[in-house]
């Protein structure tokens, strides 16, 4: 484990924003997890668990506690019929992972790949992308339990995924420290229909190649030629979350002109398009670049404060309810100290007997 003092959180968090981190402490190992937490509760600091920071926004006062970052790799893998099951600490780059598992023909998360993020932090938001999720082949979760100080394994179902949400991010907020996950992932192909961009990218390019490795080369190209690279513009990904709604919501909706997406996750309305709308696509509000080709992306050109994020934040989130009656919710989470309001809600295992693929725990 490694202890550092005063760091800026701006240098941790692909946004670039907020101001030193009291402590930040790296766990390498299962074992310091505990170590961790108990160098916390003997300052009686709080804690905040911290990953690659691409979905995590820093406050100018900076926080007042202990920042955990998950530095435990490794890979793990049994088989299972037509497949693989994959267990993944929870410091791996989630990239590295979606790669490892396209290389090997396997599908169920090809289209995540190219979400900036580590590997542990996955399950927190269910992360998901063009048609699939994390929760369609999770199984379970190695955790810290920081209440009791033990290790458990929650189920699939003790998770309670919905969209962007399970108890880690909601009813079990701060609780739990993933340690690493477990996937299974078979042998085959992402069914058709495709999500619609990926469809149509085949479709303008002749691509016929539907393997987990030709959907990932697909959904690399359209996110490299929509999303910034966070390590080369500053940003915090998708900032807004897109709106689901009932089936009578959906239909008043669809009454007034409003583009409506139904699938296998739910309906929704892409926030995207309502921010598009506004016309504050390519729009440069309070040093923060609303992304001309993902408007759900805030670009860090010239801010130097929250404050500067606030304002541009509050005039997105107010246009697009003057004029729709939707109000937009942040996805990004905000380290804050314990007296202050969090817009958003944070992240992150005893061995199975798996071959490693490398890596130790």
């Amino acid at each position: 484990m490694r202890l550092n003092e005063n760091i800026l959180i701006s240098s941790l968090t692909t946004m670039s924003l907020g101001g030193p981190a009291r402590y930040v402490l790296e766990v390498e190992t299962p074992r310091d997890i505990a170590d961790a937490y108990g160098f916390a509760r003997t300052l009686k600091l709080p804690t905040f668990v911290l990953g690659y920071g691409a979905n995590t926004i820093g406050r100018d006062e900076g926080f007042n506690g202990v920042i955990i970052i998950n530095r435990m790799q490794g890979m793990f893998e049994e088989p299972i019929e037509n497949g693989i099951r994959l267990k993944i600490m929870g410091g791996e780059y989630w990239d590295h992972v979606v790669e490892y598992a396209c290389n090997k023909g396997l599908t169920g998360i090809e289209a995540l790949s190219k979400i900036p993020g580590l590997t542990g932090a996955a399950p927190v938001q269910n992360i998901g992308a063009y048609g699939q999720q994390i929760s369609d082949v999770l199984t379970e979760i190695e955790v810290f339990d920081t209440q009791t100080d033990s290790v458990k394994t929650l189920s699939h179902d003790e998770l309670q995924f919905s969209y962007r949400h399970s108890i880690l991010n909601t009813t079990e907020y701060g609780r739990y420290f993933v340690i690493s996950i477990t996937l299974e992932l078979h042998v085959g192909v992402m069914p058709r229909p495709f999500y619609n961009s990926i469809e149509t990218f085949m479709s303008d390019h002749a691509l016929t190649d539907f393997s987990p490795a030709g959907i990932r080369a697909v959904v690399s190209a359209i996110r490299t030629e929509k999303l910034p690279d966070p390590s080369e513009k500053a940003s915090a990904g998708s900032f807004f979350k897109n709106i689901y709604l009932s089936e009578t919501d959906a239909e008043t909706a669809e009454s007034n002109g409003i583009p409506i997406r139904r699938g296998d996750d739910g309906i929704k309305i892409n926030s995207a398009w309502l921010i598009e709308q506004c016309h504050l696509k390519g729009k440069l509000l309070h040093g923060f670049r609303v992304s001309k080709s993902a408007p759900l992306v805030l670009i860090n050109e010239s801010a130097q404060s929250y404050a500067d994020l606030n304002a541009a934040r509050a005039e997105i989130v107010n246009k697009v309810y003057d004029k729709f009656g939707y109000w937009l919710e942040q996805e990004p989470v905000e380290i804050v100290n314990a007296e202050q309001p969090n817009p958003a809600a944070a992240p992150g295992t005893t061995p199975i007997q798996n071959t490693p693929i490398y890596g130790a725990n």
